[in-house]
């Protein structure tokens, strides 16, 4: 039961986060951000969002510095927006997944094109 409302929270705060970057954050190092899940613990103290940056590794690693020094700028947004007896402590990380799954998509076109 608590996990449904953790998944729940996670989606909000998901919304609302996509929201405060694309629009509340004027910081020119955050560049083309997107979140893409939001991972609540049960107990909703602690909520890591995952986030993918379109470019290199340098403005990637730049977007997510950026976002780690407005966390608390976020933070309290999401306290606002959003209301929780206590708004969860923000981590964000790179997802990889896209990335990965690119690589699993060319490194098949390549099997593809040997056969």
């Amino acid at each position: 039961m608590g996990n449904l409302r953790a998944n729940r929270v996670g989606e909000q705060i998901k919304k609302e986060l996509t929201d405060i970057i694309q629009r509340g954050i004027k910081d020119p190092r955050i560049g083309f951000v997107t979140v893409t899940a939001v991972d609540v613990t049960g107990d909703l103290q602690q909520a890591t969002a995952f986030v993918t940056v379109y470019g290199d590794d340098d403005e990637r690693e730049k977007s997510l510095l950026a976002l780690e020094k407005a966390n608390g700028y976020i933070r309290s947004e999401i306290g606002k927006r959003i209301k929780l007896r206590k708004t969860p402590e923000l981590d964000f990380k790179f997802d990889e997944s896209i990335e990965r799954g690119n690589r699993i998509d060319e490194l098949l076109r390549n099997l593809n094109k040997e056969e």
